[in-house]
């Protein structure tokens, strides 16, 4: 969905984190994410992208450019993040018998649907707030596509602290339980 904001945020995220950090490995079919050029280039139409969009008219001629590269671009974030390690096929066959054209098609379509609500959207901001929405629609959506990609890498890690938290909060309530059974009870005399 981020890339169908920006096409630009999500596949830079992914060569930095690859390069820079442990917290993702690209599969060898994508580590050209991660080159130098690469990340130079995509630095580079990033910026192009951030500040086309934010002009009035311009973001929505961005906007018709940008209907192949989004979903393009989603389908390579998604696929690169799932593991898959296709990225130049010799035999089409090959893969649609090996699935690995799901992850591919799933962001593709995630892109495209998000891509297209924005292209549609954009001009009504624009005309019915005389230029001036623009902007903040634009730098809401490039916030939204960061944020994005931070949930994506980090969900895992937080799905793991959140159960350990779990674990720990049900023992406890376990053990306050049973040291609530087994206090005497006070039985009164009459």
């Amino acid at each position: 969905m981020a890339a169908g904001l920006n096409a630009y945020i999500p596949l830079l995220a992914l060569g930095l984190l690859s390069r820079y950090t442990d917290l993702l490995m690209l599969p060898a079919g994508w580590a050209w994410l991660e080159s130098p050029a690469a990340l130079v280039i995509l630095g580079i139409l990033l910026v192009v992208e951030v500040v086309a969009d934010k002009v009035p008219a311009v973001d929505s001629v961005n906007d018709v450019l940008q209907t192949v590269v989004r979903p393009a671009a989603g389908g390579m974030v998604f696929a690169a993040g799932s593991g898959s390690e296709t990225i130049a096929v010799s035999d089409p066959a090959e893969i649609f018998q090996s699935g690995a054209w799901i992850p591919i098609a799933l962001g593709i379509f995630l892109a495209f649907t998000t891509h297209t609500a924005k292209a549609i959207g954009r001009p009504i901001v624009n005309v019915s707030t005389a230029g001036a929405g623009g902007p903040v629609v634009s730098t809401a959506e490039d916030v939204s596509a960061v944020a994005l990609v931070g949930v994506s890498v980090f969900l895992p890690l937080l799905v793991a602290v959140l159960l350990v938290v779990l674990v720990v909060a049900v023992i406890w309530l376990v053990s306050k339980w049973r040291e609530h059974g087994r206090r005497p009870t006070s039985s009164s005399a009459y």
